[in-house]
């Protein structure tokens, strides 16, 4: 008869190291059994601990209002598709609330002469650009017959009428008043996206930034018309180019400068983006919304937000 093998020494237990048969080495779960051979872990104790009843407590979902952000897509059509369609323009839009939410505070910012955190609103925004940018891949999936089948079910509805897409132009300098007309049915939507156009755009307060750093900036430009869009300023470009020529010298307005360069960019991906989707899928068809469509946006295409800034590269 063999000997009997030997029983694991005690300081090798996984009991007497603190460990249990349901648990980790770092505790979570540790009290759920205390043995080789223990229960099943009581299921008034959670799993892994994780908090599981929620009667008196908010949850995810509450926390989120996810009851009524998942019960608003209502699709009008029998077609499957026009559930993609739905979802792509929800989700841009909470994209575009975030966007709004940072330009305003990066604005207000600048207003205060706090650059530091106006730059990292400015760099979260291109980065919420660019996972818009990215969204454009889904919708691609969605060819000619199949939005054929359910563009009868949209109207005139559009996203040229989106008054958060408007109001990201307009806080841009993309000014244009008759673009308050597709909103005049709703009395307090017209109010926010009007104060928006009447109000100095993001780069009017970096131009009122840069006569405050003591830039000669021309007075016609700090006392314009803020309805009207943003037109190239000889004076500006002057400013810029001396931050340009001597970036060491005016460090956080040559970081501003870039940080407006690099939300342009991602900005006009977005357009491009935009305009080679609808191609793709309607061609040069006529846009729901009235427009001629694609050739409106690759019109779109052609504007330039900070003028200066691109001119400069130019002439240094």
């Amino acid at each position: 008869m063999t000997d009997p093998k030997p029983s694991v020494p005690n300081d090798r237990s996984p009991v007497a190291a603190g460990e249990s048969a349901q648990g980790c080495p770092f505790g979570h779960g540790a009290g759920a059994s205390t043995g080789a051979h223990s229960t099943a872990p009581d299921q008034a104790a959670g799993w892994h601990d994780a908090q599981l009843d929620f009667s008196q407590s908010m949850s995810y979902g509450d926390y989120l209002s996810l009851g009524s952000i998942l019960s608003a897509q209502k699709p009008l059509s029998p077609d499957h598709n026009e559930m993609l369609f739905i979802i792509q323009h929800q989700t841009s839009e909470l994209w575009m609330k975030l966007a709004l939410y940072e330009l305003r505070a990066a604005l207000g910012a600048v207003h205060r002469d706090e650059l530091p955190p106006a730059f990292k609103m400015l760099a979260r925004i291109s980065r919420i650009l660019e996972q818009l940018v990215q969204a454009w891949s889904v919708i691609a999936t969605m060819t000619p017959s199949e939005y054929t089948a359910m563009r009868p079910y949209l109207g005139a509805s559009s996203g040229f009428q989106s008054y958060q897409y408007r109001q990201i132009e307009f806080l841009l300098g993309n000014k244009n008043e008759h673009m308050l007309k597709p909103h005049a049915h709703h009395p307090a939507v017209l109010a926010e996206v009007r104060a928006t156009l009447e109000a100095p755009s993001l780069y009017d307060e970096v131009i009122f930034l840069l006569a405050r750093k003591g830039f000669a900036i021309a007075p016609a430009r700090l006392a314009r018309d803020w309805t009207q869009p943003t037109v190239h300023d000889e004076s500006v470009e002057a400013a810029w180019l001396e931050v340009y020529r001597n970036p060491s010298q005016h460090w956080e307005l040559y970081e501003m400068a870039e940080e407006l360069v690099d939300l342009e960019d991602a900005f006009r991906q977005w357009r491009f983006r935009h305009v080679t989707t609808v191609e793709r899928i309607i061609g040069f068809k006529q846009g729901t919304g009235g427009t001629s469509g694609a050739p409106y946006l690759r019109k779109m295409l052609d504007v330039v937000l900070f003028p200066e800034l691109w001119h400069v590269r130019t002439v240094l």
